[in-house]
């Protein structure tokens, strides 16, 4: 069969022939691959700097972690798979397999549900949303960001806040759900005062943060209590864009009712994993084909792998191999 496969750690995915999957145990079913989307994660891998890459014997391998395309009888799925999916055929684990809907096209259906991971387990199982809820989505402006905003909507909050610093972007999220939009471009008091603002006019409940760093601190330093009885607001951090680290002051946890957490595969039970496909993705998918999820792709053709490989993709679109 064709594949997607990097020979040597670090090298660019080439288009060429590779030994098509056998089904090893019963738990393994054969897809028939239509697409897949490639994600950060994946060129991590590819490149070998990835942490679970780090000691491994590198053999010539298949690009991708998930993907979509047809069951032996007829049936669309996504599927998430261990042995690469960037190829016309793939083995995956019926456990870890949704049915795509119809109406639903393949190129969303590959796209939308790493950006769901990073975004609903978020939003549903760290910070509890609820209907009501005031929600601030710190460094929106990325796809996963974008989704953040627009699950948040579907999970019925109240109110949308979006920071970032590209200003079309940002500006874009209001026609997506975010009802404020704070640009991270403004000097930290003017970003602080404008946080403050807001808080003080409708508590936020929930920050979902792409980005960590010094607007983490700022955010935090915006919601410092003064001893008086404060709101609960739990912070969950997901990327570490703008920086891995923070400086933070012990009054602030002592003044203020904030908890904080991180979302992201080492953190999820293996319940909630296991609902992420019995429920949150179909939820998506569902949410997708009724126009209340958007997302945009840019498709190139499995031959043109190598060419695409480290190409800029425009922002706010996720790359979406057809096979």
């Amino acid at each position: 069969m064709k594949a997607a496969i990097v020979f040597e750690k670090g090298s660019i995915p080439q288009y060429a022939d590779f030994p098509e999957p056998e089904i090893t145990n019963e738990n393994e079913v054969l897809v028939t691959v239509k697409a897949a989307s490639i994600k950060n994660l994946d060129k991590a891998r590819a490149s070998g700097k990835h942490y679970s890459t780090e000691s491994e014997v590198h053999k010539p391998t298949i690009v991708g972690s998930d993907g979509v395309g047809y069951l032996e009888n007829g049936s669309k799925v996504y599927f998430f798979s261990k042995k690469g999916t960037v190829a016309e055929k793939a083995v995956a684990n019926p456990n870890m397999m949704v049915a795509i809907p119809e109406g639903l096209d393949f190129s969303i259906a590959a796209a939308l549900p790493n950006a769901v991971m990073g975004s609903a387990m978020a939003l549903k199982f760290k910070a509890g949303i609820q209907p009501g809820n005031v929600v601030l989505v710190n460094g929106a402006t990325g796809i996963t960001g974008r989704i953040a905003v627009q699950i948040a909507k579907v999970y019925g909050a109240k109110k949308i806040i979006v920071t970032g610093r590209n200003e079309e972007s940002l500006q874009s999220l209001l026609e997506l759900g975010a009802d404020e939009a704070i640009s991270l471009q403004l000097s930290d008091e003017d970003f602080k005062t404008r946080i403050k603002e807001i808080h003080n006019e409708s508590p936020i409940d929930i920050v979902i943060d792409y980005i960590w760093g010094h607007s983490v601190e700022m955010i935090l330093s915006a919601f410092k209590g003064d001893g008086t009885f404060s709101h609960t607001t739990k912070l969950v951090t997901i990327g570490g864009m703008s920086g891995d680290t923070i400086q933070l002051s012990s009054q602030i946890l002592r003044a203020t009712d904030i908890q904080i957490s991180g979302s992201g595969l080492g953190s999820w039970t293996k319940e909630e994993s296991a609902l992420l496909f019995k429920e949150i993705i179909p939820q998506m998918f569902r949410a997708a084909v009724e126009g209340k999820i958007k997302i945009e792709t840019e498709e190139v053709d499995i031959k043109n792998i190598e060419t695409i490989w480290n190409a800029e993709i425009q922002a706010g679109k996720r790359l979406v191999v057809r096979i």
